[in-house]
């Protein structure tokens, strides 16, 4: 899905318990890692989960192709919604995103966990600190 469908979606639901719903429907829609990807390396610290990133660098194109698995349903769907906005874009872009304004738009934060939110934050920064690299 993208950033926009996924905003739409958002907004056509009136209850939290919905959009709960809809997240982990997100998270059922992504592909999982295999396990040769799912490794001490690609572990994300940070989240209550164990949250896999693995993030290719294309030099011809400038961009970055981002992968995220998860043992926590709700977590690939959070997942999902990191991906519609950073894959395949350029590190200047990943970098400039304010991530924080679409989770406000969205009220994602106001509505997880403490440590859902933090872990979160977690995968964001992980994938910023890959884009810097490539800068």
């Amino acid at each position: 899905m993208t950033l926009d469908e996924i905003k739409d979606a958002f907004g056509f639901f009136d209850s939290w318990e919905d959009k709960y719903r809809f997240i982990i429907d997100l998270g059922k829609s992504q592909e999982s890692l295999p396990e040769s990807d799912r490794n001490e390396h690609n572990l994300i610290r940070g989240c209550q989960s164990q949250v896999w990133l693995v993030a290719d660098y294309d030099s011809s194109s400038n961009t970055m192709t981002l992968r995220i698995d998860s043992d926590a349903h709700i977590v690939r769907g959070l997942s999902a919604i990191v991906l519609a906005c950073y894959d395949g874009q350029t590190p200047d872009a990943i970098i400039a995103h304010d991530m924080d304004a679409l989770f406000a738009e969205l009220s994602l934060l106001e509505h997880l966990s403490p440590t859902r939110g933090n872990g979160l934050r977690a995968m964001v920064s992980r994938i910023r600190e890959l884009a810097h690299q490539h800068q």
